[in-house]
């Protein structure tokens, strides 16, 4: 059973809501996902970060490295022009966002208590910075058209199982901001 979609209403304060998208590189976004294509992730996410910019809120945009290598793979930097001034780029080297990042540190000093995520994949990264936020006590949304999976239907397990017992689970055309 999904959280009701009326968690959304009061609509989301830009001020202390920031949107964080997880792992949108050349390489993952290029792989073969499910539900949606990495390019639809991609879109989603493009169009939901110039959403959150153009109403003031924070875009932090997570990626990973791996540890203990002298080079990254190719592809391995954030989609182009997806980062912006004013965004907040995170480097990881687990799972998560959170462990080692000084995530946790950023976002507080913005007054962010409210997190809206997206990325790939729904399973991995996503849901692991995500347990990690509501750890954090961090209100969570959930964009379920702005992530994907290597498969279906562990998409589909985090989305309709797991995500629901951690905050709200919306869609792309779903997410509203509060007038300041």
């Amino acid at each position: 059973m999904t959280a009701p979609r009326a968690e959304l209403r009061p609509a989301l304060d830009p001020a202390r809501t920031a949107l964080v998208l997880v792992d949108l590189m050349e390489r993952i976004v290029a792989l073969p996902l499910e539900p949606y294509k990495g390019t639809e992730v991609l879109s989603a996410a493009e169009e939901l970060a110039a959403s959150f910019r153009k109403a003031g809120a924070l875009v932090v945009l997570v990626r990973v490295e791996r540890p203990g290598v002298a080079e990254q793979p190719p592809g391995s930097g954030l989609v182009d022009g997806l980062l912006v001034e004013g965004d907040l780029e995170i480097v990881k080297r687990t799972t998560g966002g959170f462990q080692g990042t000084g995530l946790d540190e950023r976002l507080r000093e913005h007054g962010v208590s409210t997190l809206v995520f997206g990325g790939i994949a729904t399973n991995l990264g996503v849901e692991s910075t995500a347990r990690a936020a509501d750890d954090l006590g961090y209100r969570l949304v959930f964009v379920e058209d702005a992530m994907a999976a290597f498969t279906s239907a562990e998409h589909d397990a985090s989305v309709r199982l797991d995500f629901p017992r951690f905050g709200t689970v919306v869609t792309a055309g779903e997410v509203r901001f509060s007038e300041r």
